[in-house]
């Protein structure tokens, strides 16, 4: 019976990927708008109800595979070094992410990727929606951890705003540095992007230096009327 089931598995596994794979070449041959989810299933050689199956809606299906970042905020704080405050771990999870966009820019995937996104409304909507989600999974995680653990030198009184607003704001800004380094695909990428890893230091840089600034902004002394944790 268990083989059966490994057996049943796999094929649903093979099954996933075949179609995503499928919808993701078409998209970028395409353009999201113009492919639908009858083109899919005729492509992957499968049913409609077959896709359905598998993904719920065709934003879905762009995205599969794309999203670690909705996570990885919140997984950056709770998972982070003994020692670590929760505001350091995401500076660094968060300098790291722009580098890694950075990179992928500098790769013709990378950029189809990103002109695909920018073309699509529905898309641009989806990953909204996804950076929502991405804030208030931050938000639970800091509001987590400085009400068990502290880790800033001081927190409002009200803790769940503080997490909130901080998770609010430190996203904000990652999601402006990402979405300024896709205007470099209005031109010659080439000559935009110049050297990868110019273009990286560069990118980190900027990013180090945003998030520094909203570190001190995030830790204000103890004196106005905040409470210490830790």
């Amino acid at each position: 019976m268990s083989d059966v089931m490994d057996r049943r598995a796999r094929k649903k596994a093979q099954t996933r990927t075949l179609i995503r794979e499928t919808a993701q070449r078409l998209f970028a041959e395409r353009g999201f708008e113009a492919v639908t989810i009858a083109d899919i299933a005729a492509a992957a050689d499968v049913a409609v109800q077959t896709v359905f199956n598998h993904f719920p809606t065709k934003e879905d299906l762009f995205f599969d595979g794309h999203t670690p970042w909705v996570d990885g905020a919140a997984e950056a704080v709770r998972s982070r070094p003994v020692g670590t405050a929760p505001l350091d771990a995401l500076h660094a999870y968060l300098v790291d992410r722009v580098a890694l966009h950075v990179r992928q820019l500098t790769t013709s995937e990378g950029r189809l990727f990103d002109a695909t996104l920018e073309a699509s409304p529905a898309l641009r909507a989806r990953e909204r929606e996804l950076h929502h989600e991405a804030t208030a999974r931050l938000g639970d995680a800091l509001y987590e951890v400085w009400t068990t653990e502290g880790g800033a030198p001081a927190v409002p009184e009200d803790v769940h705003t503080a997490a909130s607003v901080t998770a609010a704001v430190w996203l904000a800004a990652v999601r402006t540095l990402i979405v300024q380094h896709r205007q470099l695909l209005t031109g010659p990428a080439a000559a935009l992007l110049g050297d990868t890893e110019q273009g990286v230091t560069r990118a980190c840089s900027i990013a180090d230096q945003v998030f520094s600034g909203l570190g001190t902004a995030m830790s204000p002394p103890a004196s106005k009327g905040l409470r210490p944790t830790g």
